[in-house]
């Protein structure tokens, strides 16, 4: 069967893919899910703006090159129809299991469950495959169900409610037929600012870092990521969060050169931690006390009138009024 639909999360995978012979025709997801804004009772299209404008916003590309890629996007996907068979190829990770729960609720939505829809999700970074290796992940191939589509359904509504009861619930829900989304949960509620310190876990992390003392953001980001049981985050989007600290007031980091740090770092760079971020990072400061609160984990805007926190010692959120 060569006229298939391939569905998978990045251009590393479809590169990889098309060395590897398989057939068909190749829809990157291109979205990064679990930064900014994915507010609810949206359509595919409008939700896309909102996407398209938060990724321009951020630097990430030239805005109307990035607006029409998510219309072509969006126009493969709802042209499914032409295409015998579509399989989702995707990881373990946050990344892409957001990106899962987003494409099935369309298909849930829509209603189209009649046409042939399979899926191979495995604990292996697809962009890190050689071509033989990605050919051998057909054996891990399985149909999508309705429990699949039930099931996405459901944590894509709630990823993107207004507040974060509904995410938080799904701990507690059998989701085995989506054997990653657990892990995947859990490991975006820790990027809720902590009870402690108002930190998000990543956030946490690359203060350690630095207060070991490595001062280079490329290395920084790279001891991050042996933090991460599965890693989601690329450099982008940790440079979003590093520049959060370096802007508040005061300035829980400090860069030698310039004020933030850009798309394309520059190997000079160095960082340093401040008198505020040393006492934030040992938990005698709240980061919520000094920064300016504006911030969208799916659905739920925080701000300072709507502070949500996660207390990793006992599994829960907090919410402050």
């Amino acid at each position: 069967m060569n006229n298939v639909l391939n569905i998978t999360n990045g251009d590393c995978a479809v590169e990889i893919m098309q060395k590897a012979d398989i057939p068909g025709v190749f829809l990157p997801w291109r979205d990064v899910l679990h930064d900014g804004p994915v507010p609810e009772d949206l359509t595919l299209e409008q939700l896309s703006a909102v996407r398209a404008q938060f990724i321009s916003d951020q630097g990430w590309g030239e805005s109307e090159f990035i607006k029409q890629s998510f219309i072509d996007r969006d126009n493969t996907l709802k042209s499914f129809e032409s295409y015998d068979k579509v399989i989702l190829w995707f990881e373990h990770d946050l990344y892409d299991q957001l990106q899962i729960l987003q494409i099935l609720d369309w298909f849930y939505t829509h209603n189209l469950s009649s046409h042939p829809l399979s899926i191979i999700c495995v604990d292996q970074y697809l962009g890190r495959l050689s071509p033989d290796e990605i050919l051998t992940l057909f054996e891990y191939e399985e149909p999508i169900t309705e429990s699949h589509l039930s099931l996405s359904s459901e944590a894509w509504s709630a990823f993107r409610s207004t507040t974060p009861d509904n995410w938080f619930a799904l701990l507690k829900t059998d989701t085995s037929v989506l054997p990653f989304l657990q892990g995947a949960i859990l490991r975006m509620l820790e990027e809720y600012p902590s009870c402690v310190n108002g930190l998000s876990r990543t956030a946490q992390h690359a203060l350690n870092i630095v207060c070991e003392g490595e001062k280079y953001p490329g290395k920084i980001f790279a001891r991050y990521q042996e933090t991460e049981e599965r890693m989601f985050l690329g450099d982008s989007s940790f440079w979003l969060i590093l520049n959060e600290m370096l802007v508040s007031s005061p300035a829980l980091l400090v860069l030698s050169e310039g004020k933030l740090l850009g798309l394309t770092v520059n190997p000079d760079d160095e960082l340093s931690i401040s008198n505020a971020g040393i006492g934030v990072v040992s938990g005698k400061k709240n980061w919520l006390d000094i920064v300016e609160l504006d911030k969208w984990i799916g659905g739920v805007h925080l701000t300072s009138t709507n502070i949500w926190c996660w207390d990793s010692k006992i599994s829960s959120l907090v919410h402050k009024t």
